[in-house]
């Protein structure tokens, strides 16, 4: 397929992060206001952000930390570090942890597995200290892992000091880190993320809901976790599917349990009502093939380091259009996953998007006859070109 061809043919497809802001205002109506003092709607498939307001305000998370832990834990058990049947002894440290508990006894086993669905469901801060010193040692070791975790997932207004969301004067989050970090639970291990859906949890003689009253009220909410301390107020981050779309809503700060799910709702409302989301192409499929100078073949595939994905205003798939363009000249050695061009996305000539083409296979230097007699092609092209 040639450029022009290809061209043609994504006319009307869109990459990733189409901003709502793109789009003129008057297409929409304006999103709810919350009685939160943070929140952020966004779309799970691209990462976009529909609507926020204080979303990168540092804030207490209280149990919402939890949902690192988690995490954490799930990343240790692919990784193959730790077993879900594993045995856990429940150190005094992780018995005497105040607030919400899942009620372990000091000196028993628990498995993991257990002590996971008591930290999702059942919000444990004793689970979650017991699950951190199974993992890391200690408390404190656990949070540098956290920490590292922050970094790595790009979670930039995000500091932890402990495994439970208990206050402290450097532990902080906001809704956009924890959107970023529930997407992440979300896409890597959908296993483990069907437990944040159970509605209760029985351990040791006693039935615990989980407090995410979504649960009960929207059947097309399948997780994630709620938090409540003095200080943080009443917070919560849920998700949605609805026709294939899957949002993320968090409130932080509401002032009742009450008020944290009904401010989630309008959030969830407004997105699925409003706005679309639709995937065309995978990252690593073949788009389109580029010529290659000096090299072992003369052709090499481009394609998307990232999937094809649009979020947008309903109704305005029609009028966008996308062209792609390779770099002039591209001369072997080209490693896989070079950038060798880029497709743009326009709105009545308004560029509001665009993506790096990659090369999605190595091209090796070719032999000195090929480099030679393609040195020799390209000095009549720049003369004639």
């Amino acid at each position: 397929m040639n450029i022009t061809t290809f061209a043609k043919r994504i006319c009307l497809l869109v990459p990733l992060l189409l901003s709502p802001a793109a789009f003129a205002v008057e297409m929409m109506p304006s999103p709810p206001q919350l009685a939160a003092k943070s929140y952020v709607l966004m779309d799970a498939s691209s990462g976009n952000v529909l609507v926020e307001n204080n979303g990168d305000q540092r804030l207490p998370p209280a149990s919402l930390t939890k949902l690192m832990t988690a995490y954490l834990a799930t990343l240790e058990i692919r990784r193959g570090q730790i077993g879900e049947n594993d045995p856990v002894t429940v150190s005094e440290n992780a018995w005497r942890t105040g607030g919400s508990r899942m009620f372990i006894k000091v000196g028993s086993q628990v498995t993991v597995s257990d002590l996971l669905h008591g930290i999702i469901i059942q919000s444990g801060n004793d689970a979650s200290v017991a699950l951190a010193e199974h993992i890391a040692g200690s408390e404190d070791a656990f949070a540098d892992m956290m920490n590292k975790t922050v970094a790595d997932l790009g979670m930039t207004n995000s500091h932890f000091m402990n495994p439970t969301g208990l206050p402290n004067p450097e532990h902080y989050s906001s809704a956009h880190d924890m959107a970023v970090l529930a997407r992440a639970i979300i896409h890597e291990d959908p296993a483990h993320y069907a437990i944040y859906s159970q509605k209760e949890f029985f351990w040791n003689g006693i039935k615990q809901p989980n407090r995410n009253l979504l649960l009960w009220r929207d059947k097309t909410v399948d997780g994630l976790k709620t938090g409540h301390t003095d200080e943080a107020g009443y917070c919560m981050v849920s998700s949605a599917v609805r026709d294939g779309m899957r949002l993320i809503a968090v409130v932080f700060g509401t002032n009742s349990e009450v008020a944290r799910a009904s401010e989630t709702q309008k959030l969830l409302t407004y997105g699925f009502r409003f706005f679309e989301t639709q995937t065309f192409y995978q990252k690593g499929t073949e788009l389109a093939q580029a010529p290659v100078w000096k090299g072992t073949t003369n052709q090499v595939k481009a394609g998307l380091a990232q999937d094809l994905t649009m979020t947008l205003p309903k109704g305005q798939l029609k009028k966008l259009a996308a062209s792609m363009t390779m770099n002039p000249q591209l001369i072997a050695p080209i490693a896989k996953g070079d950038v060798i061009g880029k497709v743009e996305v326009k709105l009545d000539e308004k560029v509001v998007h665009s993506a790096d083409l990659i090369a999605l296979d190595g091209v090796e230097e070719g032999g000195i006859f090929r480099r030679m007699w393609d040195s020799i092609r390209l000095f009549f092209y720049g003369l004639f070109n």
